[in-house]
């Protein structure tokens, strides 16, 4: 038997699967149908436990070819029910040899509805899933000295710069905690793609020569890498700039914005977005726990494009005098929707056009 404690005192009892290790992190819910082994495999989880809402998780199996990154970076799973018999053609190992394999802690025999209420009232908090013989005083106590990490992307990013060679446009890619999925919307548009580490320089970033520069998707508050909105802040009016999730949100900052966290985030693949320029509404894919603080857009170069349906959140912004733009959400959306794919075709315009110009002025 194992047990999962939650910050504010409140204490599920369930059955252990994958690792038998004692672990804490933060809680949060995700609220996909499917995808489960692409959201394991997301780096933006690094240090969380994911509550998945989905009453059966594991019913498809894990298979080799799903994955978004080689190692997770997530602290645990708690689920309603995982399937120990999976049935799929694509199937290679069950949910409960993927998480043992992996050092990975689950509990299985939650109320997952309950628990989500709960996240949604209290907000994200700190958890712990451990054996059932351990005193819940005791790890209260544990909780309350525990700090959350602060070094999430540092942990997640790659250590050094490496090349997906093509003949296409040259696009610098700054690693925030990267899905496999944004390299491979680039690689299907044949772009001769460099990823760099998180804390890189402008200076450096420019040396390659980019086309443009692309800003990934990574864990935790963005505040906690000055030097990402340093180096973006820098590169604003040299090159054409994309940025999803983090990226979005340090582009929000280098530009003079703050960023705010959410009680208890966006993480699904049926969130509503309302574009304001094509009057049209996207479901889109997202996993996030900070957003942009919509007021101090105001005094920035800044246009806000697509807002949330659900809570009025900032989900798209436009620099008003270059060739700079963000959403907050996954347009690669693996998984998700498709609905925003074009947006890699519009940056890659962005892109062509900007070259021409530059070729026109030099």
């Amino acid at each position: 038997m194992k047990r999962l404690v939650l910050e504010d005192g409140t204490v599920f009892s369930g059955n252990g699967f994958g690792s038998e290790k004692d672990v804490i992190g933060e809680i949060v819910f995700q609220t996909g149908m499917t995808g489960y082994q692409e959201v394991m495999s997301d780096p933006s989880y690094y240090g969380q436990i994911i509550t998945f809402t989905y009453p059966s998780i594991g019913n498809y199996g894990v298979n080799r070819d799903d994955f978004e990154t080689i190692f997770p970076s997530l602290s645990g799973v708690v689920v309603k029910e995982h399937c120990e018999y999976p049935s799929n053609f694509r199937n290679e190992e069950t949910l409960d040899s993927f998480l043992k394999a992996r050092g990975i802690p689950g509990i299985s025999g939650i109320d997952t509805r309950e628990l989500t209420k709960i996240i949604r009232e209290t907000g994200t908090m700190k958890a712990v899933i451990t054996s059932s013989e351990r005193n819940v005083r005791e790890v209260l106590e544990e909780m309350r000295e525990y700090e959350l990490p602060t070094d999430q992307v540092a942990s997640v990013s790659t250590d050094k710069p490496y090349v997906i060679p093509h003949r296409g446009e040259r696009i610098v890619v700054v690693d925030y905690g990267m899905k496999n999925g944004l390299l491979r919307a680039f690689t299907e548009r044949d772009c001769h793609i460099t990823v760099v580490p998180y804390n890189i320089s402008a200076e450096e970033i420019m040396r390659q020569k980019p086309d443009g520069v692309f800003l990934s998707n990574g864990p935790g508050n963005p505040a906690h890498i000055p030097e990402a909105t340093e180096t973006v802040r820098k590169l604003i009016g040299k090159v054409p700039v994309f940025g999803v999730c983090m990226g979005h949100q340090v582009i929000a900052r280098a530009c003079g914005a703050r960023t705010e966290k959410l009680p208890f985030g966006h993480r699904g693949v049926n969130q509503p977005v309302f574009d304001k320029v094509n009057n049209r509404t996207y479901m889109t894919s997202q996993n996030h726990g900070y957003s942009v603080d919509y007021n101090s857009i105001m005094s920035t170069d800044l246009k806000v494009t697509q807002y949330s349906l659900n809570d009025d959140t900032v989900e798209a912004l436009e620099h008003a005098r270059y060739p700079v733009f963000s959403v907050q959400y996954h347009p690669e959306s693996t998984p998700g929707p498709e609905d925003t794919g074009h947006l890699f075709d519009r940056f890659l315009s962005i892109v062509r056009n900007w070259k021409e110009e530059t070729y026109v002025r030099t």
